[in-house]
This record gives structure tokens, C-alpha cells and sequence, in this order.
């Protein structure tokens, strides 16, 4: 088995693939089964969602930033799947103490390929992984050839009470400017601004876009910007598929697909 290198720099070595794999990524989870890696998949958090039927019965052992090592413990994993962004240092500590972890952190395109690729070698994938990056990059080509010369301001909400967005060191940033997009927060040196309704919309061709996830946005949030800010304008106001936007792994041919249906209304 090779030895791959994760995000912190902590290099991961397995003897043979994994049999009991516990994720604490969403994205992870999807992309493990995709991957062929369901019946190794033990456990994995509350918020693991897809594939539905797949993971319904799977043991939980806690939230993205609340694990419960008890049950961690008690499924005896033989590789631990995290993210440095999504779960804590606290959990790392803990779980590198007892068992081999893997932490993804991808901010870019090429990383979030990388990624997949990494993942998929050191779980005995590879082939399976190479071929989804080969979906994805496909995908990824037909959006830019879509998109060529086109530009288009943004800023992208995640957040209400405060109003969060996402400054240009995200991979929501980077997957948002495959299509052209660029942020107005891009050098800001929060990586999760917090804004008034007043500060968004730099100019009237700006778009707004309330992403599902974290918080679901929904219209009546879009109404309630178009009351505080009439500076800002109801097409400019965009409800967007945040895990299409957000999620790295095999989501990404998918988003990139989204994203190039989108084109007409963003770049309008």
C-alpha cells in the first residue's frame, strides 16, 4: 500500500486496504461509496447523509465538531476519514492517539483532485478514484469552454444571523470561479466574512447568492435582503445548491455540471 501525504503535511501509511472506515466528512461518506467502499464504511456523523439508503442503518458517532469517542471506539476502526476544516484539533488529537488518520483540506480545484485521487490510493481504490477525477475534469473542461471571458461579481452567503460569506480562500471560491465568478471578498482576511445586509452588492450587477448549506436560505431570507438593502436587485439574488458548490470528492463533476447551467443567469 502507498503512503500518501494528507493536508497537515502527516504522511499515512496502511499495511492492506481498510476494512472498518469511520468518516466525519458528509462529502467523504458520499464519495467512499462511490469509491466501492461501502461494506467498509462503519461508521460515520449525523450529518453523513448520502447515499441515503446506505448510510441510514450505519452507526453515528457524533457531529462533524462533537465526536463521541466511545463509539468511535467501540466500531474499532482501522482508518479514521476527517477534514481539517469541518472537525477540531481537539478530535484529531484524540483520534491520532489510538488509530490512522487521513484529513483532507482542499482550497483549490487541483487540490480537491489531488484529494480524491490520494484518498482513493491509500483506501485501495485508485482506479475507481482516477477514473471519478477523469469524470470530474471532463466536466470541469466543458464548464470552462462555457464560461470563456466570462465575468461576473459575487458574494456568496452561508450564513444569516450574522450574515457570513466566504472570502476567496475557499474551495466555494475556487469551484465559483471555474465559471467565471469573482469574489468581492476575495482578499479579505477573514476566510468567513461577517457582513450587514447594507455592505452587499458593491455595484447593481452584483450577484448574491444564499447558498442551501450550512443554513438553508430560502426566499423568504431573499425578501428580507430586498427590504434592508434597496441598492440590491431581486434577479441579482440567486438561491444556489450549496453541497453542488461545496462538497469535493466525486460531487465535483456534478457541481461543475450545475454550474454550467447556471451560466446564463450569472453571467446576464
Amino acid at each position: 500500500m502507498p503512503t500518501v501525504q494528507d493536508a497537515r503535511g502527516v504522511e499515512v501509511h496502511l499495511d492492506c486496504p481498510p476494512r472498518r472506515i469511520v468518516s466525519l466528512v458528509p462529502s467523504t461518506t458520499e464519495t467512499l461509496f462511490a469509491l466501492g467502499l461501502g461494506d467498509a464504511v462503519v461508521g460515520v456523523t449525523r450529518f453523513c447523509i448520502y447515499p441515503e439508503a446506505s448510510v441510514a442503518a450505519l452507526p453515528r458517532v457524533g457531529g462533524t465538531k462533537d465526536l463521541e469517542l466511545a463509539r468511535l471506539e467501540a466500531l474499532a476502526p482501522d482508518l479514521v476519514v476527517g477534514n481539517v476544516e469541518e472537525n477540531t484539533p481537539a478530535m484529531f488529537e484524540a483520534i491520532e492517539a489510538r488509530w490512522p488518520l487521513y484529513a483532507a483540506l482542499p482550497r483549490t480545484v487541483d487540490e480537491a483532485l489531488a484529494d480524491l485521487t490520494n484518498l482513493g490510493a491509500l483506501v485501495g481504490a485508485e482506479a475507481a478514484a482516477w477514473a471519478w477525477r477523469g469524470r470530474a475534469e471532463a466536466a470541469r473542461a466543458r464548464l470552462r469552454y462555457r464560461a470563456e471571458g466570462a465575468r461576473w461579481d459575487y458574494t456568496y452567503l452561508i450564513w444569516r444571523e450574522p450574515w457570513m460569506a466566504v472570502s476567496g480562500d475557499t474551495f466555494i471560491a475556487a469551484m465559483l470561479a471555474e465559471a467565471g465568478g469573482v469574489n468581492r471578498l476575495a482578499g479579505h482576511p477573514d476566510r468567513y466574512p461577517t457582513l450587514t445586509p447594507e455592505e452587499l452588492g458593491g455595484s447593481p450587477g452584483d450577484h448574491v447568492l444564499l447558498s442551501s448549506e450550512p443554513f438553508p436560505f430560502k426566499d423568504k431570507h431573499r425578501r428580507e435582503l430586498l427590504a434592508a438593502n434597496g441598492a440590491l436587485s431581486s434577479d441579482r439574488l440567486h438561491l444556489i445548491d450549496g453541497e453542488l458548490c461545496s462538497w469535493h470528492g466525486v460531487r465535483m463533476a456534478e457541481g461543475f455540471a450545475y454550474l454550467e447551467e447556471l451560466l446564463p443567469a450569472l453571467r446576464g
